[in-house]
């Protein structure tokens, strides 16, 4: 079941008529004035239901000789709560171009000719600022604090605070050896 079946079944079973109906299905098939009989309610009502219902997916129809019934679709119902919300989303693709998007205006925005114009004061821009300024850095290679240092240097004057923030965002590591991009 994908987000936007989930999302319209949810908002489909919403409502008690809809549940009573649903619920007198699981014990037989049944068509429209039968079902409006046993619930009380006129069979326009029940009809408008159960077009909701079938939109949903949670009940079809079939002809039986001059009747339309309505059965009950069970393995709409047999999926886990637990399945649908950890399913991939729909707008995955989406929220990962706005991210990718939002990273390179903030690049533009705080790097001119290679060069930091100065360190974001949010956390979540800093960061991106951050990983962009890892990327001089060989993975698996143990530098000093010179050559951490000379190489922040290039890209701006405060290169202390860089290499502090770098260590404490967890991008780069640190020991007595020296200096690795995680």
């Amino acid at each position: 079941m994908t987000e936007t079946e989930a999302v319209r079944l949810f908002k489909c079973l919403a409502d008690r008529s809809r549940l009573q109906i649903l619920k007198s299905l699981t014990i037989e098939d049944m068509y429209v004035e039968r079902l409006a009989e046993r619930l009380a309610l006129t069979p326009s009502t029940v009809s408008f239901h159960l077009k909701k219902l079938a939109d949903a997916g949670a009940v079809r129809s079939y002809k039986n000789q001059y009747y339309t019934m309505y059965t009950l679709c069970r393995e709409m119902f047999d999926t886990s709560m637990l399945d649908i919300i950890t399913q991939t989303s729909d707008e995955a693709a989406i929220q990962e171009r706005r991210e990718a998007e939002y990273r390179q205006r903030v690049i533009q925005s705080f790097f001119v000719y290679g060069k930091l114009k100065s360190i974001p004061a949010q956390r979540k821009k800093e960061k991106i600022v951050l990983e962009e300024l890892a990327k001089a850095f060989e993975p698996k290679r143990v530098y000093t604090e010179r050559e951490v240092n000379i190489i922040l240097a290039d890209f701006y004057d405060d290169f202390c605070t860089l290499r502090r923030d770098l260590v404490a965002e967890q991008i780069l590591g640190r020991d007595k050896n020296g200096y690795w991009r995680i």
